[in-house]
This record gives C-alpha cells, structure tokens and sequence, in this order.
C-alpha cells in the first residue's frame, strides 16, 4: 500500500487529477475548433499575415543583437547604436544592389533561357554514350519501359503550367502580402533590438512568481540553442557562397555569381542544401566539357573541406549536438508537414523543442530520485 501511494505520489498525487481534466478540456477544444473552425478564419488570415515579418525579424536580431551590445559596451547608447546599424545595412544593401544586381538579373535571365538547352544536350550525350557502350542490347528495353511509363509526362507538365497561371490571379495578393512583410518587418526589428529584453522581463511578470525561475532558464537556453544556430547557418553560407564564386571564377564556369548565391542560400539547409545546390553546376560542366567537370569537383571538394574542417567547426561551435540522421528526420519531416518553411525552419523548431523535452527529463529525474532514488539508485545528477 505504501509502495502505491508512492507511486500516486510520484505521479503528482491530487495535481495527477487535474492534469487528467485539463487533458480531457484540452481534447474538447480541439474537438470543437475542428467543427467550427471557420469562425477562426479571420484569426488565421491575421496571423498569416503577421508571421513571415516576425520570423524574418527574429532572423535579423540575432544577427544583430551582438553587435548592437558591442556598441553599447562602447558607451554608444542604444537606439543610436541600432539606427546606425539599419542605416549602414541599407547603404550596404543598396550599393551591392546597384553594383551586382544588373548581373545577377542578367544570368538568371541566360540561366532560366539556356538550362533547358544543357539539358536536352545533356540527354543527347548520355544517350550516345549508351548506345556505344555494353548497355546498347539494353537501351531499346530501357526506351520501351521510359516510354511506356512517363508518357503522360507532357500532359501532367501541362496542368501543372495550367495551375501556375491560375495562380498567377492570386499575384495581386502576393504582392500586398510582400510589401507588408517589407513595410512591417524593419518595424518589428526597431522594438526587437531596442526592448527585446523588456518583452521577456514582461513577460514573465505575468507568470506566477513559482513558475518564473524555470521559464526565464527555458528561455535562456532556447534563445542560445536557436540563436546560435541562426548565426552559425548563415555565417556559413555566406562563407560558401564567396568561396565557391571565387572558385568558379578561377575555372571559368558560367553563371559564377548565381549558381554560388543559390549555393550559399540553399546551404542553409544542412545536408540537403549543398546537395541540391551542385545538380545545377554539374550539369552545366558536363555539358561544358568533361574537364570543367572535374575541375568544378576539385572546387567543391576544397570548399566542402573548408567549411568541413574550418568554417563550421569554428563558427557553428558545439551548442547543438545534433546527429545527422536525426537531422535528416527532421528536415524530411518537416518538410513534408510544412513545405519549404518547414524545412528552413525544422532544425530551430527542433531545438526548441528539444529544450522543452531536456527540461520535463530533468523534472522527471529529480521527481524520481525524490521518491525511488534512496530505495532503487538514483539518476545521475548531470548529463554526460
């Protein structure tokens, strides 16, 4: 009998009860939100609208935030030390619009006229290079089965061309939700940067006294882990994204400037990004010639040692010890629950969430030891 009280005990006694009926109320909500969810429609429209500026905001103040605490460490106050900041970054912004942005248009242009011409080229080569190999008694087969099961390809390019000018009805919409994004978002900055830490300390006044310890601790590691990796990511690519446009420069490959911006922007994304980034650069050196090919691999292969060995290491640091194949998992799931966001944002998400989880862990332990520690063993008090 007292082994079970110990035991109700541990689970939380009288409060196991409440937990169970906000469980139950919980389950309700959810149950008729899905029944009337469209009175919740204009809340929905709202945040839709309010979220991109926020993250992008939240984006920027962790890049910026330490510099603005530099200049306040300097005795430069700190709104003046933000302004200065939003007005060195738009002039920077501005100058590198005006000097590369007639560049860029210009091979984004050639790019999206000719990439289907590499390609066609691309296929011609393989398929005479089939043709001439030990593959030939196969490659009639091989046409017969590609013909029979992607014929319909031209039909399903077609609705999908369908469904993009469909959307294009939609431009209006899009427009006006990216100049909110625009107009909002350095406002949202201004207040993160200049009371970012009263809205915390406000915050948590709200909360029960009991409670404060505890959250401000939850807080601190999630602005840490998530922080961290947000500066990290994108000190990161921009380093890969130079690397790569000098070396593309030096080979002489086509379309430099853009194929190592769409490097650096899809290496945000660990694992797949940088992945992804090199189908566009290998396909136009194979066309090339087979030497530009293999000098395009000696380019990515000392970049990716670079940033393997060096960059990474040294900028990245060890805040989040994550393994790949959890990386992976989590990059594939969410991208398959919330498209391209999710995918950008999967690895903070999971962080945050990992913080949560590390803190219920540590209520479990130590309600454990209190109650089974003496008797059984108990926990380690720190993780190794």
């Amino acid at each position: 009998m007292n082994s079970d009280n110990r035991f109700i005990k541990f689970l939380g006694g009288k409060n196991l009860v409440f937990v169970l009926v906000l469980l139950i109320l919980i389950g309700l909500m959810v149950f008729i939100f899905d029944k009337v969810s469209f009175i919740f429609n204009p809340l929905l429209v709202i945040l839709s609208t309010i979220t991109p500026p926020i993250i992008l905001a939240f984006v920027a103040y962790y890049l910026l935030n330490p510099i603005v605490d530099i200049l306040e460490k300097v005795k430069i106050k700190r709104i003046w030390g933000i302004i200065i900041i939003i007005i060195g970054i738009s002039g920077l912004l501005v100058g590198l619009v005006l000097l590369i942005a007639p560049a860029i248009e210009r091979q984004i242009s050639e790019l999206f006229t000719t990439f289907p011409k590499y390609l066609q080229q691309l296929w011609i080569d393989i398929n005479d290079w089939v043709q001439n190999s030990f593959l030939a008694p196969y490659y009639d087969e091989a046409y017969d089965w590609v013909v029979s099961n992607f014929s319909n390809i031209p039909g399903i390019i077609g609705s999908y061309v369908a469904d993009a000018f469909a959307g294009v009805r939609s431009l209006a919409s899009t427009v006006t939700n990216f100049v909110v994004v625009i107009v909002t978002f350095p406002i949202i900055l201004f207040f993160l940067l200049k009371d970012g830490d009263r809205f915390k300390e406000y915050s948590l006044t709200l909360l029960p006294p009991k409670y404060r310890n505890d959250v401000n601790k939850i807080l601190n590691n999630m602005d840490a882990q998530v922080g961290s990796y947000i500066q990290g990511q994108i000190i990161v690519a921009s380093c890969i994204a130079i690397l790569l446009y000098i070396g593309y420069l030096i080979i002489g490959l086509d379309y430099a400037i853009t194929l190592a911006i769409l490097a650096g922007v899809l290496s945000v994304v660990p694992y797949l990004g940088p992945t992804l980034s090199i189908i566009p650069a290998v396909i136009i050196a194979m066309v090339n010639s087979p030497f530009m090919l293999l000098k395009l691999a000696v380019v990515w292969i000392i970049v990716q040692f670079l940033e393997g060995n060096f960059i990474s290491p040294n900028i990245m640091g060890k805040t989040m010890k994550i393994h790949p194949l959890t990386i992976i998992i989590v990059l594939l799931v969410a991208g398959n629950l919330f498209g391209l966001l999710g995918v950008i944002l999967g690895i903070p998400g999971y962080a945050i969430v990992k913080v949560l989880v590390s803190y219920i862990y540590d209520q479990f332990r130590n309600r454990y030891n209190r109650y089974y520690g003496k008797e059984y063993g108990a926990y380690e008090s720190e993780e190794k």
